[in-house]
């Protein structure tokens, strides 16, 4: 988890500065706008025209910069689930250690007061009972165990449901956006052939 941590706090710095260069890039951007705006220059039109492709640009890694961190974030859920299932096997066994260890010492105090003469036996008749006893809590402590690591991967599951989610509706929303770009480029020519052809009948009526 450390590590992770480690590499989402690296990430999130990426994104601050990614954000920077959108805002230079923005800046720079509407500075050459206005400056083309009042300019009839061609290397003006141009620059402007660099700079909107700029920060264009400069969004796109932006945005993955911010990708690589839900990613992470993510790794990190995972990793937090994972470790949280394994802290619940360890306390379990370390519970059985401690019961074992303690029905140990009771027997032994027992074991003081009962009859030299039934020692031996009563060894044997103890130890199947502190048997039986630890077989009980090992099995509770399964139970116990099994139903944490099925909670850790409920939430691993639905970690990844919302980041296949989130993933989703960003690739629609980006699909989307290419339409109505594509769809725009396409329409602006064909205006343009109209408006020409139209033009170009009012000239030979005209000359009629």
């Amino acid at each position: 988890m450390a590590k992770v941590e480690a590499k989402i706090e690296k990430l999130q710095k990426d994104v601050a500065d990614h954000a920077k260069k959108v805002e230079a890039a923005r800046k720079k951007a509407t500075a050459a706008k206005s400056k083309a705006a009042t300019s009839k220059r061609a290397v003006d039109k141009r620059s402007a025209k660099s700079a909107t492709a700029a920060v264009s640009k400069a969004n796109e890694k932006a945005k993955a910069a911010r990708a690589k961190v839900a990613e992470a974030r993510v790794e990190l859920a995972k990793a937090k689930a994972m470790a949280t299932a394994k802290a619940a096997a360890e306390a379990a066994e370390a519970k059985i250690t401690e019961l074992r260890e303690n029905l140990a010492k009771r027997a032994e105090t027992d074991l003081e007061k009962a009859k030299a003469s039934f020692e031996q036996r009563w060894r044997k008749s103890r130890e199947k009972a502190d048997e039986r006893k630890v077989k009980a809590a090992r099995k509770k402590a399964a139970a116990k165990a099994k139903a944490a690591e099925k909670k850790a991967k409920v939430k691993m599951a639905q970690v990844e449901r919302k980041a296949a989610a989130k993933a989703k509706a960003k690739t629609k929303k980006k699909a989307t956006k290419k339409r109505a770009t594509a769809k725009r480029t396409t329409t602006a020519p064909a205006k343009t052939r109209a408006r020409k052809a139209t033009a170009k009948r009012s000239g030979r009526s005209r000359k009629k």
